[in-house]
């Protein structure tokens, strides 16, 4: 039994079959799962995790676009983690994106808040690489 047997998981996805997938995995765990950035910084701001697991792109219309949305994406949820470095501390944060450049992005701005984060791809989660 791994030290991430237990407790809540936050997770920040769009896609229903990876939400599936993470409800599976962590079936026998309390689960937040959300595509919101609001209820998501709700949540951060009002429950503990032990572990988060954040997308980039939460709606169909980032995926094919170059223009950052800061405000709509995961990176406002790396942002407000960055920002409230009281909140979260003990949480493993890992960014499962398929965006590598927002995910790169969302590393850079939660490592220079000092946050230890991972990009972890999903299809690397997925095959087993991680956990």
């Amino acid at each position: 039994m791994s030290s991430y047997d237990s407790g809540r998981i936050l997770i920040v996805e769009d896609d229903a079959a990876r939400c599936e997938w993470f409800q599976e995995k962590f079936s026998h765990r309390t689960l937040d799962v959300t595509c919101d950035v609001r209820q998501a910084v709700v949540w951060l701001a009002e429950r503990d995790y032990e572990m988060i697991l954040l997308d980039h792109d939460l709606m169909e219309e980032h995926y094919y676009s170059d223009e950052p949305d800061d405000e709509r994406t995961g990176y406002a949820i790396a942002a407000w983690l960055a920002a409230h470095p009281d909140r979260q501390r003990a949480a493993l944060i890992l960014i499962h994106s398929l965006n590598y450049f927002g995910a790169d992005r969302m590393l850079s701005i939660l490592h220079e808040a000092g946050r230890d984060a991972e990009h972890v791809p999903f299809s690397y989660m997925q095959a087993g690489l991680r956990f």
